[in-house]
């Protein structure tokens, strides 16, 4: 237990600076592969920009020309979503980008936190929050276009900005980490009445868009799953307990993969949760963002919810 408190307190030590600029770190980023204890440092810091994201002096190098926008999930923010991806990406050498979107909801309902859990808005009115983000980051960096990436809600929610804001000249590439792109049923549970009214009352307006067969769901998938001239990478987990069935997280249409953690390894037990924290996952987005210089992705055990 004591070895356990120490490697806890280095951690914590290590990250509790992880709102500091990219540009004023001379040596890479610490970069921990573990949900545990970006829930920790999600506690401590509460607000706090993930470790290398949003220097708006940034400038994107010739080998990673376009910024890459995180774009976290259903009741979370970009402290812990990002603990991991973000300094990964700052340490490739990548332009990183993160913000909170989708907080009045839970103003609203008055979730409680010292930050309100984002993502609870509904989903067409956050995709409106991504679009100014984007084009702060456009504007800040000098970039013609980003690459986006999300998690959940995050990975489905910037289709409706690619589809109906304007969005698909101004993206490259997205890449969803166990998106919500067809729905859930909530293991079955959102077919009992009067669950979805009362999963809406708990986690906001986005919930009742991400239920299969939704109004808004219908809306986004209705002439195809995707526009042209953006590339779409789908990373999914056959354990996912949240997006179900998991293959609603899967996109069909041209420029589109759609990868399982488990078909290649399946020592990677990563469920909904982990998936941002697991190095495998993690690999596979840095594959996605620069297809042609990817690399081969290690097997390796990881832990539901935390990842590894």
């Amino acid at each position: 237990m004591g070895r356990l408190v120490g490697v806890f307190v280095t951690v914590m030590a290590l990250t509790s600076g992880f709102a500091a600029p990219a540009r004023a770190a001379e040596k890479p980023l610490p970069v921990v592969y573990s949900g545990v204890l970006a829930a920790a440092h999600a506690t401590l810091n509460p607000g706090a920009d993930p470790a290398g994201a949003n220097d708006w002096d940034c400038r994107p190098s010739v080998a990673h020309p376009r910024p890459v926008v995180l774009v976290h999930g259903t009741l979370a923010n970009m402290t812990i979503n990002w603990f991991t991806l973000s300094p990964l990406l700052r340490n490739q050498g990548y332009c990183v980008f993160a913000f909170n979107y989708g907080q009045q909801s839970a103003l609203r309902l008055g979730l409680p936190g010292a930050i309100p859990p984002g993502g609870t808005a509904p989903v067409d009115e956050s995709a409106g929050e991504l679009a100014v983000f984007v084009d702060r980051v456009l504007a800040a960096t000098g970039a013609p276009d980003v690459d986006l990436v999300g998690h959940s809600q995050g990975g489905m929610m910037p289709r409706h900005y690619l589809k109906f804001l304007g969005g698909a000249r101004k993206v490259g590439s997205l890449v969803g980490l166990a998106p919500s792109n067809h729905g859930t049923t909530l293991l079955g549970l959102s077919r009992i009445p009067g669950v979805p009214e009362l999963l809406t009352t708990a986690g906001g307006e986005s919930v009742r868009d991400q239920i299969a067969g939704s109004a808004f769901l219908r809306r986004l998938n209705q002439d195809g799953d995707t526009v042209p001239g953006v590339r779409y990478t789908v990373i999914a987990s056959r354990l996912d307990e949240v997006v179900t069935p998991w293959r609603s997280a899967f996109l069909d249409g041209p420029q589109v993969t759609n990868i399982v953690l488990q078909h290649q390894c399946p020592l990677d037990v990563s469920d909904h949760l982990a998936i941002s924290f697991d190095a495998r996952a993690l690999h596979l987005v840095l594959n996605a963002l620069d297809p042609a210089h990817a690399t081969p992705v290690d097997c390796r055990l990881t832990l539901p919810a935390n990842g590894g």
